[in-house]
């Protein structure tokens, strides 16, 4: 698969027990930000566990043209040689990053607070995201954004000469907006001051702090209050990177609603800041138990074991929980659809702004199945058909996203009748073992 190519039509089939242990790849979120520290460290880091997706491997080119050297030996083992925390040099051409939000926003704000211009783009979705969420707070810093109508990429970012530390309030629930000015502010003179109002996932705040970042984290009445002392030196760092918990959900989600299965999914990152799913499908009665707690790299990791649940029910789930999942609604809506009862999901405008209107996709491919949807500008509701009543049969639009096409794959494993995703290539993003490992699980998937 490409998630830059040809369209992949592919169809999923209704499956028989799914049976076995799922590898899945590295974390997604943690691998960009072990090739990006260690950019701007001085020395080799080594990385074990990359996930090796198009989004991933887009970040580890744009290191290169910023002068990093990464070395990449097999099997998942990388090595990055860094340029020092200022070290970036201009690059000679336009940086594409593909399909990856977390890409782009989080290397605009490493190279932000630096005296260098780079143009970004990526594929036609990336292309068309709102990127004023990042640009508005790195302008705070002195940096300056020229892009196309609305803030979108094509973008040049000019950096500021002389950066000036700032205190930001993250107006919207987002990791990435957060990383972004975090970075920005390893290269500015004083302390960086990030207020988040609620706490979204904290890998760069763990990951900052591991390779010798002076940051401190508080809870206070105006919110989680991370302070970054700017101009360090970063120490290069050995990174185990744990398995990700957003493709994790995958396996484990079909594992639910396919009859007789009993999957399971070793090593997954559950950094309470990422976990949300997993404590969601146990509210809704999920045989899904976490087996062998540990910490591995200071994250805490455990080994998942998801069995066929013919008794969940529909919930309303906690808004509050919202951000630790905020990826994993999609396939949280396929399986509500074999719960009983209706499932409310609030709190989720951040939903409309992903690779795609997820809320919108997701309700289009559903209602295509034969499932019952309302939705709001930060709601969606799903009605249950409870086990064995998805009748399936229909066509759903990927709209080039990885995570709305794997989501209907899933669907179509306990559906009465085939799901067929229109374009499938973009999968390959995060996750470019889905379709071996799901067949190997016993999933039937075919392409047109």
């Amino acid at each position: 698969m490409s998630g830059h190519g040809t369209p992949i039509p592919m169809t999923s089939h209704r499956a028989e027990p799914l049976k076995g242990v799922a590898e899945v790849p590295g974390d997604k979120s943690i691998s960009h930000r072990s090739l990006i520290l260690g950019a701007m460290a001085i020395g080799e880091t080594r990385i074990s566990g990359l996930l090796e997706g198009d989004d991933v491997l887009d970040t580890a080119k744009a290191m290169q043209a910023f002068g990093a050297e990464v070395v990449n030996h097999g099997g998942g083992k990388w090595s990055v040689f860094g340029v020092g925390v200022g070290g970036f040099a201009e690059p000679d051409q336009v940086i594409d990053c593909g399909n990856s939000g977390t890409g782009v926003r989080l290397i605009m704000g490493t190279m932000a607070t630096s005296p260098i211009t780079a143009t970004f783009t990526g594929d036609a979705s990336l292309n068309g995201r709102p990127m004023a969420r990042i640009t508005d707070p790195l302008a705070l810093f002195g940096a300056k954004a020229v892009g196309r109508k609305g803030g979108r990429l094509p973008m040049t970012i000019v950096g500021a000469a002389e950066p000036t530390p700032v205190r930001y309030v993250v107006p919207v629930p987002s990791a990435q907006v957060k990383s972004a000015v975090l970075l920005a502010g390893l290269n500015a003179p004083g302390k960086t001051v990030v207020i988040e109002k609620e706490a979204t996932r904290d890998h760069s705040e763990r990951m900052l702090a591991g390779f010798g970042a002076e940051i401190t984290v508080e809870d206070t009445e105006e919110g989680r209050v991370i302070t970054l002392t700017g101009r360090p030196e970063l120490k290069p760092q050995e990174i185990a990177v744990p398995r990700d918990p957003s493709s994790a959900a995958f396996p484990v989600c079909a594992a639910l609603i396919t009859p007789g299965s009993d999957v399971l999914v070793p090593g997954i990152g559950l950094n309470p800041t990422r976990a949300g799913l997993f404590y969601t499908l146990q509210d809704m009665g999920a045989d899904l138990i976490f087996e062998n707690p540990r910490e591995e790299g200071g994250e805490p990791v455990a080994d998942l074991r998801a069995k066929y649940s013919p008794d969940m029910q529909g919930i309303e789930v906690p808004p509050a929980r919202a951000a630790s999942m905020i990826d994993e609604y999609p396939v949280l809506s396929v399986v509500a659809s074999f719960a009983s009862g209706k499932t409310m999901m609030a709190g989720v405008k951040e939903l409309r702004v992903k690779e795609s209107d997820r809320i919108d996709a997701m309700a289009r491919g559903l209602r295509a199945n034969g499932v019952t949807v309302a939705e709001g500008e930060d709601w969606w509701s799903v009605d249950g058909l409870g086990p064995d009543g998805v009748p399936g049969g229909g066509t759903c639009e990927s709209f080039l996203d990885h995570r709305i096409a794997m989501s209907f794959m899933v669907m179509g494993m306990g559906a009465q009748n085939p799901v067929t995703v229109d374009d499938g290539s973009p999968i390959t993003t995060s996750f470019p073992i889905f379709e071996p490992l799901m067949t190997g699980l016993g999933a039937k998937f075919t392409r047109a």
